[in-house]
């Protein structure tokens, strides 16, 4: 091997990796909170017992989980403008991690409704509550705190997809790295130092909400 190492040409691309960076977590956070929602719908749909409400929900989250990532992104980025739907890259990246999100964490949702006691639903009733008060104010809080867990295993998971927005130029961590890597020919440097910038970015991004799990954990069930 004669391979030698040289990270300057790292160093002077450093802000761009950081701003690459940056870019790949706010395309996570912005998914999340927008799967999130279309997660939260699509989960009460499915146990809906109106079928013209549940068989469109299950269908969605089937059809969604079983098709890979990068094939949803070009059906978005490249499919859609044939329709007459066009997207920027950055936009259409976030409005397909968001639909693939929200597949998943229709099922977590899901169960999470499924496992709250019906005596909840039960004593807001008692205080002359409406089912919608029932719903915003105690079921869903509930719920949400029991599923934050999957929450954060999903934002992690959302950011290291992020890498495959390079697919269509949107000049994340991945893209940044690709292109440092194509213009200096620096192969080892560059993509070890975007694994290593991953690997931080999740790891503090785990640390982080473990502490949020902590600070919302029902007191008593603290580990």
């Amino acid at each position: 091997m004669d391979y030698h190492f040289n990270f300057a040409v790292i160093w002077r691309n450093w802000d761009v990796l950081l701003k690459g960076l940056g870019l790949g977590l706010y395309l996570a956070l912005a998914a999340l909170f927008i799967g999130a929602i279309i997660g939260l719908i699509a989960a009460f749909w499915s146990l809906s017992p109106r079928a013209w409400l549940r068989i469109p929900a299950r269908v969605y989250v089937s059809v969604i989980r079983n098709t890979p990532l990068l094939v949803l992104i070009f059906i978005t980025y490249f499919g859609l403008p044939q329709w007459g739907f066009r997207l920027p890259r950055t936009e259409a990246m976030i409005f397909t991690l968001a639909i693939y999100a929200g597949a998943y964490l229709c099922e977590a949702f899901r169960s999470g409704l499924v496992a709250i006691p019906k005596g909840l639903r039960e004593a807001g009733l008692a205080v002359g509550m409406t089912e919608l008060q029932i719903q915003s104010s105690i079921i869903v809080p509930v719920m949400l705190r029991n599923v934050l867990p999957v929450l954060s295993n999903n934002f992690i998971g959302l950011f290291k997809d992020t890498a495959l927005a390079a697919a269509i130029a949107v000049p994340e961590l991945t893209f940044q790295a690709r292109k440092i890597n194509t213009e200096t020919f620096r192969v080892m440097e560059s993509w070890l130092v975007a694994s290593a910038l991953y690997i931080i970015a999740c790891y503090l991004i785990a640390a982080l909400l473990r502490l949020v799990e902590r600070r919302l954990a029902i007191p008593g069930t603290r580990q």
